[in-house]
């Protein structure tokens, strides 16, 4: 049987748009068309002027609605336009609320649009999964940042988007290496296993898995950890991104809505004349901070003086940079040639999109390519195609959508970041190329840091995401609708390890050379039925949707490493290898089966109430514990309508209290955890593999659950142009799934069970938007968003006698560090002293490890502006966190070593005097204080300070003037990323605090958008 794939390579990605051309074909409208569209009827020209509340309005749009026909008004606001006496004209602005005006024979229309401020924001639709509600009227906590926000920032992972614009959403980016992967958390962390605590993402209503398929000793040096499967999603094509939060908003999905789901929605085509968008930029990167280094003379001062203090007088013939084999005049700044380098990237993009009243259709296509600030050739490649399809019959009975989108994106970079040499390697150090242009080994005395590029690594992904969703009207007040979504996820990556790679004087060769490959592949699909119901009777308003899932994925991963080659020449080949292992061989099998249903009353437009509940059957537990009910309850008082309110305080606009409560749960263990599980031993009995067991059965243990409330209140001031909200929120996780630790005699670590443990997060979530000056030529926004978290270990039985005794503490964060407690420098011996908690005159481990270092963030958020004068318009957005955090001495290495150092490790023992911050220098000679230096890196020394408030984005545009040209709009922009970081941390970036990985890259771009 063959096997069928979608991914043939980059032709796929002109099918698909060759495909979305033929559905935007006349021809092919046209029999979506109802024939009595064909009717000619007589027009005649409809003139007028459009005004706002304070003049006249340039550049507004005018359409006839269902029909390609349209045209602007003038620089005076004037309009003209040939129209039948039957049509109705659409008259639309930005930030102005559309007016639908029945022409009926007349030839004059004058109109006036009204100011689409806060107050249309409350009628502003956000999508909460399964159906959607006015934002007024939503009883849970829902977060959205749309396409503007999201085109505001030259990014290639969504993720990066949604940083510091959204209350109770943390999210770090681990590495500014292209494709690396980005930390999320909403509302804290809920579970005592590092991979329990990623939200549940839907794309168009399917399922993304956020796992990825890489593996870790591939692609861990170069991407701090595996490639990110979001990368794969195309932000220009995001029309906008929702995350749900509280019980009320999450409820609905169950098992799965435990740590909060992140809702995509792709563009779709809208109807009107069929419009072709061109979007191209191009920008350059570079690393944001680096520390300050020791210069020549000072690493040698510090090198000398170790030698001293450890009584060696003729340095060791390895000591290359003291002993006289490297020049000791010789300076490199290593930072500015390993990590000094600036990263290009380019962006284009072209859409096709438009439709009648009855199909409206969509076709983009993107491809981008940036580089790296590493030297050499690394580049990093992504092209997406999107197709989407609406329908909705004449009767509005039948409504019809199909999205598709494929992207593929190939990265091709060194396999190690040169971070860390950047930062060690000794400032006389020799040059990187010879005479001759080649690798300089300095005759086998250096470690050539660029043959770290001749270890490529490579990875190639093909990800598709193909919905539709059909809906029938049976009867007035009932609809049937059925979400068809499938996902097809491709990726291969290859780690190639050469011998030229080693210093010749290691004699190595190509039968030492590796090569690690890895194949993973998935594919899910998912059918939801449902049945809606609404009904409305005088003041009350019912809507009530049941509905069942039904999903399966299948996943596929072969890791292999070969070993040995003929030649260099050969080491893509894996079947070259002299030998080939099989590190990891992994097929599973997940099904998935749910029922869930909502209940949402409103009276008099006052009184909300909202029920959700879910029934969950997952294949990754026992069949005793496969099912699981969740549910949640939601409620809202919009106080403001109440007419004593109302009557009495005209400059409240809006009041709303709102309440939720229920639980959701997790599931997130991978799969066949309960069942006994055996591997290849890799040995072998009369010609025979044997295997050993690696996992123990355990068919009891079941969901996590997690018991949400929050409690909120939603105001609106002076016809809400202050618009505030405040939210409390408690979730309490208990049922905790973790490896329970086993005794050595049984012959395995742990055994997968629910822990009786529980962990409870509690925060505060403020927002505040302000209009702060609006008329006809200039509008002054802010937006305000702060969260004030807080994580606590409630209850842990057993903790003190387990493995995790020195990982937690009841009543303290999880995201805590215990570890010694540093007291200073011995005066007397220039080593680091540490408090002996057990007064038994050691400092032993575990038993002196009892300070505890709290590193969550006490509270972060972001603070952005926007600006429009006439046709410029500028946003910022700074984002801010308070937190501590691991500064520089704990990546340091032993100050004396031939390793260069911050020039905060020149305020040492004895010369700084009665406070310095390192111990006396040594070459590694004086036990005492390199056994100090070891407890000195787990020791509460080096945490400290890590608050950063980060420019995280700005914007400049300007809108090219409509009196330019009738035929085409557009606009030209300046954007920059990452662009100011004020912080107090020592070291290299506040954020991802490695001095190991690329902090997020500082970011310039100019760009450019037209629509004919």
């Amino acid at each position: 049987m063959k096997n069928f794939s979608f991914h043939k390579g980059w032709s796929r990605l002109w099918y698909s748009f060759i495909l979305g051309i033929l559905f935007t074909c006349p021809s092919v409208r046209a029999m979506a068309t109802s024939p009595n569209a064909k009717t000619l009827q007589q027009t005649h020209q409809v003139s007028g002027i459009i005004t706002n509340t304070t003049g006249t309005l340039p550049g507004a749009s005018v359409t006839i609605k269902g029909k390609n026909t349209g045209t602007m008004s003038d620089i005076n606001g004037k309009y003209q336009i040939a129209a039948a006496a039957s049509d109705t004209l659409v008259m639309s602005f930005i930030g102005y609320k559309p007016l639908y005006i029945p022409v009926n024979g007349r030839s004059i229309i004058n109109v006036q649009l009204q100011d689409n401020d806060a107050t249309q924001l409350q009628e502003v639709v956000v999508n909460a999964g399964y159906y959607s509600v006015k934002e007024k009227e939503r009883t849970g906590s829902i977060a959205k940042i749309s396409s503007k926000d999201i085109e505001k920032q030259p990014v290639s992972n969504p993720l990066a988007a949604m940083q510091g614009r959204m209350s109770g959403v943390n999210i770090v980016q681990n590495t500014g290496a292209p494709g690396g992967g980005f930390d999320i958390q909403v509302r804290g962390i809920n579970s005592l296993r590092a991979d329990g605590n990623t939200p549940l993402y839907i794309v168009d209503g399917v399922p993304y898995s956020s796992q990825s398929l890489g593996d870790i000793q591939t692609s861990a040096s170069i991407l701090a950890g595996t490639s990110s499967p979001l990368s794969s999603i195309n932000p220009s094509d995001i029309e906008s991104i929702e995350v749900l939060k509280d019980a009320d908003a999450t409820a609905i999905y169950g098992s799965r809505g435990a740590n909060g789901v992140i809702l995509i929605t792709t563009k779709k085509g809208k109807e009107g004349k069929t419009k072709f968008s061109f979007h191209s930029y191009s920008g350059i990167g570079n690393v944001t901070r680096t520390m300050k280094m020791m210069n020549t003379q000072q690493y040698l001062a510090m090198r000398r003086e170790a030698f001293a203090n450890d009584g060696i007088t003729a340095y060791p013939f390895y000591a290359y940079d003291i002993n006289g084999i490297w020049d000791q005049n010789r300076y490199t700044d290593w930072r500015k040639e390993l990590i000094g380098g600036t990263a290009l990237f380019n962006n284009i993009q072209g859409t096709l999109s438009g439709g009648s009243k009855a199909t409206q259709f969509l076709v983009s296509g993107t491809y981008r390519k940036e580089t790296t600030v590493f030297p050499g050739d690394d580049h990093y490649t992504k092209g997406a195609v999107l197709n989407s399809i609406t329908h909705h019959s004449s009767d509005d009975k039948f409504n019809f959508n199909l999205s598709v989108n494929y992207a593929k994106d190939k990265n091709t970079i060194q396999a190690s970041d040169l971070t860390t040499q950047a930062y060690t390697l000794a400032p006389n150090a020799p040059a990187l190329y010879d005479s001759s242009g080649n690798l300089n080994w300095e005759n086998g005395t250096f470690n050539n840091p660029l043959a770290n590029s001749l270890s490529q690594y490579e990875n190639k992904t093909a990800n598709l995401i193909a919905s539709s969703v059909l809906s029938y009207k049976l009867f007035p007040n009932w609809e049937v609708k059925t979400s068809l979504g499938y996902n097809d996820t491709n990726l291969s990556e290859n780690r190639t390890m050469p011998s030229t790679m080693y210093n010749p004087a290691y004699g190595v060769t190509s039968a030492s050379s590796l090569l690690f490959v890895n194949n993973g592949k998935r594919s899910s699909w998912i059918i939801e039925p449902q049945v809606n119901w609404n009904k409305q009777w005088s003041a009350h308003k019912v809507n009530m949707l049941v509905g069942t899932t039904f999903q399966s994925q299948n996943s596929e991963r072969l890791s292999q490493l070969g070993i040995g080659f003929a030649s260099n020449s050969l080491i893509h080949s894996l079947g070259a290898a002299s030998m080939i292992q099989t590190t990891g061989n992994q097929i599973s099998e997940y099904k998935y089966q749910a029922f869930f249903g909502r209940l949402n009353y409103n009276y008099n437009d006052k009184y909300i109430i909202n029920l959700t509940g879910r029934r969950d059957g997952s294949s990754r537990f026992g069949p005793g514990n496969r099912f699981a009910n969740f549910g949640a309850i939601g409620a809202a008082w919009l106080f403001s309508k109440e007419r004593v309110i109302a009557d009495n305080l005209s400059w409240l606009s809006f009041g709303k209290l709102r309440g939720s409560y229920g639980t959701t749960g997790s599931d997130q263990i991978g799969d066949y955890q309960f069942l006994d599980s055996y591997s290849i031993s890799g040995n072998t009995y009369g010609g025979v593999t044997g295997l050993q067991p690696t996992q123990l059965f355990n068919p009891k243990f079941g969901w996590e659950t997690n018991k949400k409330l929050e409690f909120a209140a939603e105001l609106g001031f002076f016809n809400d142009k202050i618009m505030w909200s405040t939210a409390w929120y408690q979730n309490r996780s208990s049922n905790q799934l973790v490896g329970i630790p086993l005794p050595a005699t049984t012959g395995f670590p742990s055994m997968q069970a629910n822990l009786d443990a529980s962990v409870q997060n509690r925060g505060l979530e403020t927002e505040l938007r302000t209009t702060n000056f609006k008329n006809k030529n200039f509008t002054w926004t802010t937006s305000l968003n702060l969260t004030i978290p807080k994580n606590k270990l409630l209850e842990f039985k057993g903790l003190e006698g387990s493995t995790y005794a020195n990982t937690y503490v009841v009543g303290q964060p999880l995201n805590i560090i215990k570890g010694y407690h540093y007291t200073g420098i011995d005066p007397a011996t220039g080593t680091y002293q540490f408090q002996d908690y057990n007064n038994d005159g050691q400092i032993t481990s575990p038993l002196d490890r009892q300070y505890i270092s709290d590193i969550s963030q006490k509270w972060f958020g972001g603070l952005s502006n926007q600006f429009r004068y006439k046709n410029w318009e500028m946003d910022f957005l700074f984002q801010f966190v308070k937190q501590n955090g691991k500064n520089y001495l704990y990546a340091m290495n032993l100050a004396g070593t031939m390793t260069n150092l911050p020039v905060y490790a020149l305020n040492h023992w004895p010369d700084g005097g009665t406070n310095p911050d390192v111990q006396v220098y040594t070459t590694g000679a004086n036990g005492a204080a390199l056994d100090a230096y070891f407890r000195f890196q787990n020791s509460n020394a080096t945490i400290s300070d890590a608050s950063f408030a980060r420019l995280k984005s700005m914007s400049l545009s300007y809108k090219i003037p409509s009196e330019w040209s009738k035929t085409f709009s557009g606009k030209v922009y300046l954007q920059g990323q990452n662009l100011l970081t004020f912080t107090n941390y020592k070291g290299v970036d506040p954020e991802n605090q490695s001095m190991s990985y690329l902090p997020p890259l500082r970011q310039y771009t100019l760009g450019l958008q037209l629509s004919f």
